[in-house]
């Protein structure tokens, strides 16, 4: 009688639970915007932090009219003094080889390898997401 009682209970907790669920009648809440690269509009783009062996990479595009005008690494590897030494060096090099090539078509900088990977990633998903 008691497996009877639990199995009702449960029974009804379920069909509760399942027809109480609501969903929404609206659709997705997005936005359609055409990309930056179409629009010819003015905007920055951030691609996503990148996580390598020595710490994350993310790299922020500015285009203009499609056209990179400007790249910036808000996060790189920094946790000691020789990473420090590494992206002081690799980091200019790597921004402006992207502004020369406008693209993600470049090669990695010899000595920092992990962060020429990450910021290829990230640039490559930044320019993907404006469109380009």
């Amino acid at each position: 009688m008691k497996r009877i009682l639990v199995w009702l209970i449960g029974t009804a907790t379920g069909l509760v639970l399942l027809f109480g669920y609501r969903t929404s009648l609206s659709g997705p809440m997005t936005t359609q915007t055409q990309p930056l690269a179409e629009t010819g509009g003015v905007g920055t783009v951030t691609g996503p932090a990148v996580d390598t062996r020595w710490g994350p990479v993310q790299v922020e595009v500015t285009l203009d009219g499609g056209k990179i005008t400007a790249v910036t690494v808000p996060r790189y590897p920094d946790g000691n003094r020789k990473d420090e030494q590494i992206n002081a060096r690799a980091l200019p090099i790597l921004v402006r080889e992207t502004l020369d090539a406008q693209s993600a078509d470049i090669d990695t900088v010899s000595g920092a390898t992990v962060t020429s990977e990450g910021y290829l990633e990230s640039l490559q998903a930044a320019l993907d997401k404006a469109g380009r």
